[in-house]
């Protein structure tokens, strides 16, 4: 399975170790005798996108069923024609195309502007993102409380409700009621390198952070050569004064990177005050490590045995060529639970996509 996903990464599919782990355990649940089975298993876990069936396909001939083809040749996606833009946009304005057995469709702008790296983004492109930022950020895990509610489908009996209720049948309990517990929000800690190697996606992903920390129930500290808190500072309203707060408050913006001596400083500090414990911890970080990775692996257990889960979002993920070969990296994935890109919008809906499933993939 390692070497298949080098197949595929060689044929332009974002394949990661997280998706290399879904597939192993997708397999373990069918029978590997049947073509079928393993096929679709595979599929379902290592494609994403409707561009990457047809070289999925071919590569899985080619590996499995030793079929003769053509080598698969990562090539460069065609950008969207940006033709007939604006109201005669059929996306935008819900009319079918005309003319002809060609299908003629305009680019749409907020697709666009998904797949916009963040390191390529315009300051407009920033404003415009802001909307659907807010919108990702919104996103929580969710927990289970010890608090209960009325639910016609729970299993414990409401013996408050069901006496009063009995009053009108004369203390005879006809009408029974139910309770079972409810679903509350998870603490978010969200940790965020800010080093010199990470400044063409810091403004973008401190835009989500920002929107996070709006949304409620969510701590956010930034990291470089020193673990800063920015909770109180990304608490403004207005986006760019939040972001002038927070490169006020951070003093080894754009330096090296100490994600080893970071993580020890939030464990022995935050950790104490169980900043993270039962909470989803969210690290963005591209993983390079300047001094001792083996520091970074001994804090990651850490943080990994004190979190619920713990998701690390590196945007260098986002080019298909990418492999953790990083030595911070490498000592870090052992303990997380996801690895995530965070190059651009679309990749964050990932992220809102994996926070909102995380308690059904842990059981919970």
């Amino acid at each position: 399975m390692v070497a298949f996903g080098r197949v595929l990464r060689e044929a332009g599919l974002e394949v990661g170790p997280g998706r290399i782990a879904d597939a192993l355990a997708a397999l373990d649940e069918v029978d590997l005798d049947r073509q079928d089975d393993v096929y679709w298993s595979l599929r379902a876990t290592l494609v994403t996108r409707f561009e990457e069936i047809e070289p999925f396909d071919r590569a899985f001939s080619a590996w499995f069923l030793r079929t003769p083809t053509l080598p698969a040749v990562r090539t460069r996606a065609n950008r969207l024609p940006r033709t007939r833009a604006g109201r005669g946009d059929p996306i935008r304005t819900g009319e079918q195309p005309t003319g002809g057995d060609r299908l003629e469709l305009g680019w749409s702008a907020t697709e666009v502007l998904r797949r916009r790296d963040f390191a390529t983004m315009t300051p407009e492109e920033f404003a415009a993102a802001r909307a659907l930022m807010k919108r990702l950020a919104t996103v929580r895990p969710r927990r289970q409380s010890r608090r209960l509610r009325s639910h016609p489908r729970g299993r414990r009996l409401d013996l408050r409700r069901l006496a009063r209720r009995s009053l009108a049948t004369g203390g005879e309990p006809i009408a029974r009621s139910y309770r079972r517990p409810i679903d509350v929000s998870r603490r978010l800690v969200l940790l965020c390198d800010i080093s010199g190697s990470m400044e063409a996606y810091t403004r973008g992903l401190l835009l989500y952070l920002h929107a996070a920390v709006g949304a409620g129930r969510a701590e956010v500290f930034a990291f470089g050569t020193r673990l800063t808190r920015l909770t109180g500072a990304l608490r403004t309203r207005d986006p760019e004064r939040a972001l002038e707060a927070a490169a006020a408050t951070v003093v080894d913006w754009a330096s090296g990177t100490l994600i080893g001596a970071s993580l020890k400083a939030f464990n022995d500090e935050w950790g104490r005050r169980s900043c993270s414990r039962g909470a989803v911890v969210v690290i963005v970080s591209d993983g390079w490590e300047r001094q001792d990775p083996e520091l970074v692996g001994r804090e990651m257990a850490r943080l990994a045995r004190a979190a619920y889960a713990v998701v690390w979002v590196n945007p260098l993920k986002g080019n298909v060529e990418y492999e953790p070969l990083g030595a911070g990296m490498r000592a870090a994935l052992p303990y997380v639970d996801r690895f995530l890109a965070g190059h651009n919008i679309a990749s964050l809906e990932d992220l809102a996509e994996v926070l909102s499933a995380i308690n059904r993939r842990h059981g919970a």
